[in-house]
């Protein structure tokens, strides 16, 4: 009976954790969540900073309610150098009449605002994985029984915090 009431309580008799197998497995999917987190902002950290794309001013030209709190919008760029506007899809949390800098992407179909708000929008998915590695020196200390555990804790405090309040502040940028 004590055996079904462990099982029901998540413990598993005799093992403190996954073994060897299932730790790789594991430490492989958090390396892959976290790195594709960071590595999937870097696009639109580059369009942001002005690395790539045209810069310019987008208008948001009207906004598609599409349910559930989402939306669709378009807008218009102008290019600073000149040159006719091109109709653009807008980010989603614009509002209509929004005139905001921003840089086209090379692609010509999309307009991100640039500047300190289009480079927090792009930090906050780069914020989560940060904050998703914070913890994982510790975990690998852990399970290796390493000393210095304690500060490795601390650190992926830390680390973790941090990257949540770039999140927070680059989505907060996002809706302002």
């Amino acid at each position: 009976m004590s055996e079904i009431a462990d099982v029901l309580n998540g413990v598993t008799p005799g093992r403190r954790g996954p073994g060897p197998i299932g730790k790789i497995i594991l430490i492989l999917c958090w390396l892959a969540v976290c790195g594709l987190s960071i590595y999937g902002s870097v696009p639109s950290l580059l369009l942001a900073t002005g690395q790539v794309g045209t810069p310019g001013t987008l208008t948001v030209t009207s906004c598609e309610k599409l349910g559930q709190g989402r939306y669709d919008c378009d807008g218009v760029f102008v290019p600073a150098s000149g040159g006719p506007a091109i109709a653009v899809d807008a980010s989603p949390d614009s509002e209509a009449g929004e005139v905001t800098p921003a840089q086209l992407t090379p692609e010509g179909d999309r307009a991100a605002p640039s500047g300190t708000k289009g480079i927090l929008a792009a930090l906050s998915l780069a914020g989560v994985g940060i904050g998703g590695l914070g913890y994982l020196p510790y975990v690998l200390m852990y399970w290796a029984r390493l000393p210095g555990r304690r500060f490795a804790a601390i650190a992926g405090a830390v680390v973790s915090v941090g990257g949540l309040l770039l999140a927070i502040a680059g989505v907060t940028a996002s809706v302002l």
